[in-house]
């Protein structure tokens, strides 16, 4: 199909299309958009970046202009995302194709935002409701929500979902929508719970798979540079973000701790950059994901969960600066850059520790990432075969503050493995799960931040309660110039114990209301954003993760 005219959709969708700059519909919208139309089931695998979000979007709209026969004053469609940034996109999609259409209202609900705002929207008539399986929950307990007269359910990156430990709220909310429903299911993969899903939720549905994984990015070119250790990976990227060729880059972390720490540091190199992890509360999030598309930030900081959303076309880099665990999700974050055709550049370092991880990726992928080196900044030691479990090379001991693995992080702290959650947000369990930081809520928790003081303004104190160790305090600044000032670091020592650096002291977790470092910006694991429960107890059950 080479034009969206053949799709049949409504001439004021059509004029949507054109505004935004589209001609040609991608794979995956030439043969959903049909399907949708004819009121099928799908079952479809699709990659981020590929259209997916036209794919069904498109469909629902020309299909919501008929009026309902259906009583009631809920939604009409309900789509699923598993992420806050996720849902903002979609919903900001779904806008931009309804331009044109004045009675198409749509709603975001998600966890972190104020309940009393997203209680008016909801009284309002609208057709499409977008949410996060959490927060939509919250709201089904509370009778806000009617499902009297849906008509289609829609589920994106239900796989993630899935991942995250959403299962049974999904099934819940499916539960709560009528039986006779049109059902659609995007995932990036179709196997295991994804499949046993559609089976429970879709009726004699139809599969679409585009986009495989070892095809995929073609138009992104992947490059590898072994490091030995963490000085060498902040030499090196400081050397990569020189680039003139440079318009925007993420590079991505592997804990939040670590993200602002590579910001401090990026900033003594004389480099601006920002950071955007899950201790950071919802409106700074929207707000630096929007200075990013308005083009105000070059140089993005990111973990995993955080970035998830981010649609930005000016982003020509992504550079991983700690690898992931999980192969799928470096498929996610190289998919930042290169979008809507664009090209893009993914750089990734790997220590002695990251060789499994590399091979992980290259099987997944289907790609071998070519390792490249920069005179001056070349490893003095190549991971190989023969030390594939992270080890030196032997008879040679490792140098102080060697981390070789992607996920170790500043100053030679010890790297963590295992499962992690970002922010208390489960993304499912086994192997490639994953922990970024201590757990919170979605509310305007900070994990721990605070703000030290100082004669000539605030500085940040120590970031504490860091699952991979005890690192430099970064105190009050006596220079007068603001900046953090990083105590007398002891080199760590290796084996079985755990390095302790300077002086600096630790925070008080638990039913603490807040540090006792000057200002706290809010106290550690509570939420402001949600109301308190009492006994109340529902059919609704849900992870204590997302909301």
């Amino acid at each position: 199909m080479q034009d969206f005219t053949d799709l049949d959709l409504d001439p004021s969708i059509l004029d949507a299309i054109r505004e935004a700059g589209y001609t040609t519909p991608t794979p995956i919208q030439s043969q959903a958009i049909p399907k949708i139309l004819a009121g099928i089931d799908l079952l479809a695998s699709a990659q981020t970046g590929t259209g997916k979000t036209g794919a069904f979007l498109l469909p629902l709209l020309h299909m919501l202009l008929k009026p309902s026969k259906l009583k009631g004053y809920g939604p009409r469609a309900l789509i699923l995302v598993p992420t806050r940034e996720l849902a903002m996109q979609v919903a900001a999609e779904a806008k931009k194709y309804s331009v044109n259409l004045p009675r198409m209202r749509t709603v975001c609900i998600y966890g972190g935002a104020p309940y009393p705002i997203q209680n008016r929207e909801l009284s309002r008539p609208y057709e499409i409701l977008v949410a996060t399986p959490g927060r939509l929950i919250d709201h089904l307990e509370r009778g806000r929500i009617d499902f009297s007269r849906l008509e289609m359910l829609i589920l994106d990156e239900a796989d993630r979902m899935l991942d995250m430990g959403f299962i049974e709220p999904v099934e819940q909310i499916a539960a709560a929508t009528p039986k006779e429903r049109q059902t659609l299911l995007f995932s990036a993969t179709l196997k295991g719970e994804v499949l046993r899903l559609s089976k429970q939720l879709l009726n004699k549905p139809e599969e679409i798979t585009v986009a495989h994984s070892h095809d995929k990015h073609e138009n992104i070119e992947q490059r590898l540079h072994y490091v030995d250790n963490i000085s060498h990976k902040h030499r090196l990227l400081d050397h990569l973000l020189n680039d003139p060729t440079i318009n925007q880059v993420i590079v991505f972390t592997s804990t939040k701790i670590a993200a602002d720490e590579l910001v401090d540091t990026l900033y003594e190199q004389g480099h601006n950059a920002a950071a955007l992890h899950g201790d950071m509360n919802q409106g700074q999030r929207t707000r630096t994901i929007g200075r990013m598309r308005r083009g105000d930030i070059r140089i993005l900081i990111a973990t995993d969960v955080a970035a998830r959303g981010i649609d930005v076309q000016t982003i020509t880099h992504v550079i991983n600066f700690d690898l992931p665990n999980c192969a799928e999700d470096y498929v996610h974050r190289i998919g930042r850059t290169g979008r809507a055709g664009c090209k893009g550049v993914a750089l990734s370092f790997a220590g002695g520790r990251d060789i499994q991880l590399v091979r992980r990726i290259e099987q997944f992928t289907g790609q071998k990432l070519e390792a490249t080196q920069i005179e001056g900044l070349e490893p003095k030691l190549r991971p190989t075969a023969g030390h594939a479990n992270g080890a030196p090379p032997r008879g040679r001991r490792p140098s102080p503050g060697y981390s070789g693995g992607s996920n170790s992080s500043f100053r030679g702290r010890p790297s963590s493995s295992g499962s992690r959650s970002e922010g208390g947000r489960s993304e499912g369990g086994g192997y490639g799960s994953r922990s970024e930081g201590s757990p919170r809520s979605e509310g305007s928790s900070y994990g721990g931040r605070s703000e030290g003081s100082s004669n000539s303004g605030p500085a940040r104190s120590s970031y504490s309660n860091n699952s991979e160790g005890s690192f430099a305090s970064r105190g009050n600044s006596a220079s007068g110039s603001g900046k953090p000032s990083y105590s007398n670091a002891a080199k760590p020592s290796y084996g079985n114990s755990r390095p302790s650096y300077g002086n600096s002291s630790k925070p008080s977790y638990g039913n603490s209301s807040g540090s006792g470092y000057g200002a706290s910006k809010g106290s550690y694991g509570s939420s402001s954003g949600e109301p308190k429960r009492g006994n109340f107890k529902s059919k609704f059950s849900r992870p204590s993760s997302e909301r």
